[in-house]
């Protein structure tokens, strides 16, 4: 049996290990963790004419890279990419399912936290809202502005609404991997920190008892 989860504001669609399913969104982002030697796989619905474009980032983890791959409905492999720490890609889309791979399984050790963004165009709910609108531009030759001005800015403004969302999303990909690089790097410092200061009295120690030693009076007393 198949469940079907709410995660993030779309649906996720379990199917067998290392696959999963996206319902139709016109913008949907996604974080998750990609242990080592592992493979996952998410597919996405496309019409025809449509466009999708795809954002991923490796956030943490060893190298922050991974393998990628998108493949069309037929099975061909649109785009590969090949230890990779990020990578955008967009395709024109045919009706089917369009199938993307994180690829971990040459790390035996490092796990991955991958943040990958899809975005998706001409999905065909524009035209028919605009449709919609035409049904309403009727007597409108006394007005300053018409409907479909109104409509055209209004497209406008939610584009420009869109593009600040989406650029806000990769800030936040970036600054949280900025942030566990950062992090890495201090537990690393602090770490080798400790390693020379423990050095440091080890090798006082050895100077202070060598240092006595050249003063000690080791002539044995006559009687």
């Amino acid at each position: 049996p198949r469940l079907l989860l709410s995660l993030g504001g779309f649906a996720l669609l379990l199917l067998p290990p290392g696959a999963a399913e996206f319902s139709p969104s016109l913008d949907s982002d996604f974080t998750f963790t990609l242990p080592a030697g592992r493979k996952e796989c998410f597919y996405q619905p496309m019409r025809k004419d449509a466009s999708l474009e795809l954002e991923y980032q490796v956030l943490d983890g060893a190298g922050l890279d991974v393998d990628f791959h998108l493949l069309s409905p037929k099975g061909e492999t649109l785009v590969f990419d090949e230890r990779k720490s990020d990578g955008v890609h967009t395709v024109e889309t045919e009706d089917g399912d369009y199938m993307f791979c994180f690829d971990n399984t040459f790390s035996t050790i490092s796990e991955k936290v991958i943040f990958f963004e899809l975005i998706l165009d001409n999905m065909g709910e524009d035209g028919q809202e605009q449709e919609d609108w035409k049904k309403y531009v009727t007597g409108t030759d006394l007005l300053d502005m018409k409907l479909e001005d109104i409509l055209e800015s209004i497209n406008s403004v939610k584009a420009r609404l869109s593009k600040s969302v989406q650029i806000q999303t990769l800030l936040r990909a970036f600054e949280a991997r900025d942030r566990n690089i950062q992090e890495s790097n201090f537990d690393r410092v602090n770490f080798w920190s400790m390693v020379n200061l423990g050095v440091m009295v080890v090798v006082s120690a050895v100077q202070v008892y060598m240092l006595k030693s050249l003063f000690e009076d080791k002539r044995k007393s006559r009687t």
